[in-house]
């Protein structure tokens, strides 16, 4: 099982980005998937959440209003659309995905699947 992630760069500050996640070896459309970031001297901390089939949507606060999880389980993809962008959205953002039904979401724990990361750095 494989998830890969792209699109991040650098970009200033205000802009936007799209990352993408491509998943093979399994489907994931049964289940979450979700985004989480990892800053310069941060901890992981979750950004995005995704369900299964009803694509209920979940954010951090910081995320809220301006980025945008989706998926395409045709596809086996997910994506995160991320809009006026800050200096503090810098980070490393890694995919994660799970195989098995569970009410929690915002945890690394949650997920036993991750890709290899992608960066993002917004300049000011």
């Amino acid at each position: 099982v494989q998830l890969v992630e792209s699109g991040g760069e650098l970009v200033q500050t205000g802009g936007s980005l799209r990352l993408s996640c491509a998943a093979s070896g399994r489907t994931f459309s049964p289940y979450s998937m979700a985004w989480f970031r990892q800053g310069p001297g941060k901890e992981r901390e979750f950004v995005a959440v995704i369900s299964g089939r009803s694509n209920i949507t979940h954010y951090t606060d910081s995320a809220k209003g301006r980025f945008t999880i989706s998926r395409d389980n045709a596809k086996n993809t997910v994506s995160l659309q991320m809009n006026r962008l800050k200096p503090e959205d810098t980070a490393v953002y890694y995919c994660a995905g799970r195989d098995y039904y569970s009410s929690s979401w915002s945890q690394a724990s949650n997920y036993n699947y991750w890709g290899q990361g992608t960066q993002v750095t917004v300049s000011s």
